[in-house]
C-alpha cells in the first residue's frame, strides 16, 4: 500500500508520511481471536526498569496469529479480510476454514479478500500457501519460516521481508535470509510462499517525537549527557568526553567491537555470515 503525505499544517507534519489504510477492513478485530495485553512498560516483576526507553503508548489488543497452521493441514481457508495489527509491522489476514474455524495469518503481498489459501505437506505453489521446504521450487520467495520442525514460523515475519530458497544439501534446505546470511534449515520445516505485506513500512517518516511516544517509545539520550551515577560515560562539566579508553554499556561492559552472539546458538548451520551494508 502506498504512503500518504498530510498537508503541512505544522512543522511536525511537513515531512511526515502516513501508511495508507484504505485497502484494509473497516471492521474491528475478530473478538474470538483477541485478548488483553498486560502493560509492563519496560519494568520487571519488582517494578524496576529492565528494558530502557519503553513505556506509555496507546492501548493494544493482542491478535492470536497462527504461525504454525499445523492443525488444519490440507483444509482450505478463504480470506475474509486484511486487517491492521498494532503489534507488528505486517498486515494480518482473517481466514475462515471450511469447517467454520477462524484464524489470523500473516498476510503476504498480493493476498486479497476472497482468495483461498491452504497449508499442507505438499500443496500448490501459490502466494499464501504453506508447505514443507523440500517441496518448494528453488528460487522462490518465502516467509514465516520454521527453524525447528513443528515449532512454527520464527523468522522472516516483519513487513516487506522474504527469504530465498537457493538449494538443498541433504538433509537441509539452503536459505538466503533478508540479512544476506545463508544458513541451513531442515527441509521438513514449513514455510509460506510470498513476501510479507506492507513493504512500505520502512519508508515511513514519523515526523515528530509524539508519534514515537504513541508507539510506546520513550526518549533516548547519550550516556555522556547523564550523571555519573546513571552511566559510565556520565559526569564531568558540560558535554565532556567519556573519559574512558573504550566505550561501555550502562552496566559497565565493553560496547564497541565485542561479539554479543550467544555461544549456544547454531553457528554450525550458518554457511555465510551476514554482510554489513556500507554507508553511502
Amino acid at each position: 500500500m502506498p504512503l500518504r503525505k498530510p498537508k503541512p499544517t505544522t512543522p511536525g507534519r511537513r515531512q511526515m508520511t502516513i501508511a495508507d489504510f484504505s485497502g484494509l477492513s473497516k471492521n474491528g478485530p475478530e473478538k474470538s481471536l483477541v485478548h488483553g495485553k498486560k502493560r509492563i512498560s519496560g519494568r520487571d516483576g519488582k517494578g524496576r526498569v529492565s528494558v530502557r526507553h519503553r513505556g506509555g503508548g496507546h492501548k493494544r489488543l493482542l491478535r492470536d496469529v497462527d504461525f504454525k497452521q499445523m492443525g488444519k493441514l490440507g483444509v482450505p481457508a478463504v480470506v475474509q479480510s486484511i486487517e491492521y495489527d498494532p503489534n507488528r509491522s505486517a498486515r494480518i489476514a482473517l481466514v475462515y476454514y471450511i469447517d467454520g474455524t477462524k484464524k489470523y495469518l500473516l498476510a503476504p503481498e498480493g493476498l486479497k479478500e476472497g482468495d483461498q489459501v491452504v497449508a499442507g505437506n505438499r500443496t500448490k505453489v501459490k502466494v499464501g500457501n504453506r508447505m514443507e521446504l523440500q517441496h518448494i521450487p528453488v528460487g522462490y520467495h518465502i516467509y514465516n519460516v520454521e527453524m525447528h520442525v513443528g515449532r512454527g514460523g520464527q523468522i522472516v515475519r516483519s513487513a516487506g521481508t522474504s527469504a530465498t530458497l537457493i538449494g538443498f544439501d541433504e538433509p537441509y534446505a539452503l536459505l538466503q535470509l533478508p540479512s544476506s546470511e545463508i544458513r541451513k534449515v531442515r527441509k521438513e520445516c514449513f514455510a509460506s510462499i510470498g513476501v510479507v505485506s506492507n513493504g512500505e513500512h520502512s519508508l515511513i517518516n514519523w515526523g515528530k517525537a509524539g508519534r514515537m511516544r504513541w508507539r510506546g517509545r520513550r526518549p533516548t539520550v547519550l550516556g555522556k549527557s547523564m550523571n555519573a551515577v546513571d552511566h559510565p560515560h556520565g559526569g564531568g562539566e558540560g558535554h565532556s568526553p567519556i573519559g574512558l579508553k573504550h566505550p561501555k554499556t550502562p552496566w559497565g561492559k565493553p560496547a564497541l567491537g565485542v561479539k554479543t552472539r550467544r555461544k549456544r546458538k547454531s553457528s554450525t548451520l550458518i554457511i555465510r555470515r551476514r554482510t554489513r551494508k556500507k554507508k553511502k
